[in-house]
């Protein structure tokens, strides 16, 4: 007998938002970019300016590519969605297996992440601070990271797409909020007189217990999907 269900809960989207956010690479090059800035010896308010455009530019480009993924799904014939999800599904546990793995045995076998060639590209544009330089460069790493590390924003535009009203628009905007939530703190931070290289040995010290985190929840997630598509959960 199948369980009814509605739109996923709160506190589902606030946790995977939390967790997706503490993004390696987003934090990493807006780092990155505020240390170009200091070298150049800019203003606090040049900092405040050109961060501002790289995190707007990621929040943009994550939230359409969001909409853009979950009118995909919405328009697409019933039957096929079905197999769509369950796959979608799949690849979020094979996903979060990975996570888990790279927490005992990180750099050994195949992991999520950023190319090689993607990520010395996003570097050289970290240098590039001018207004088109600082968007381009924050829409650039939004859209390379979303297939590569965007597994738990995948989840939940999966399961909003089952029944997407209004509510399930605010709670996309909420997601997004929270996802930048870290490089606007980080920014600010900065801007007060923290010390970059504080937010540069947190990242690297965590890195682990992030992966692990994310892991677990897309494991979580991805089984939800699968009992959600093939029937076992239904929404009403």
């Amino acid at each position: 007998m199948a369980v009814e269900a509605y739109l996923p809960a709160l506190g589902t989207v606030v946790v995977t938002a939390l967790i997706d956010s503490i993004n390696p690479c987003a934090i990493g090059v807006l780092i990155l970019m505020i240390t170009v800035l200091m070298g150049k010896k800019k203003s606090v308010r040049d900092m405040l300016w050109f961060g501002g455009l790289y995190i707007g530019a990621v929040a943009t480009t994550y939230f359409l590519a969001g909409l853009g993924l979950i009118y995909f799904l919405s328009v697409i014939p019933l039957y096929v969605a079905q197999y769509i999800s369950i796959a979608v599904g799949l690849f979020i546990v094979f996903a979060g297996i990975l996570e888990v793995k790279d927490f005992f045995w990180y750099g050994k076998g195949f992991s999520l992440q950023i190319p090689p060639q993607y990520a010395q590209k996003i570097t050289k544009y970290a240098e590039n601070v001018s207004v088109p330089g600082v968007i381009f460069l924050g829409a650039f790493v939004a859209a390379v990271e979303l297939p590569c590390t965007g597994a738990p924003y995948l989840a939940i535009i999966t399961l909003l797409s089952q029944y997407f009203d209004f509510t399930a628009f605010m709670m996309l905007v909420l997601y997004n909020i929270i996802f930048v939530s870290p490089l606007i703190v980080i920014l600010l931070a900065v801007a007060a007189g923290r010390r970059v290289t504080e937010f540069k040995k947190f990242k690297e010290e965590n890195k682990g217990y992030m992966r692990l985190l994310i892991g677990l929840l897309l494991i979580s997630m991805g089984w939800l999907l699968i009992l959600i598509s093939n029937g076992t959960i239904n929404f009403g």
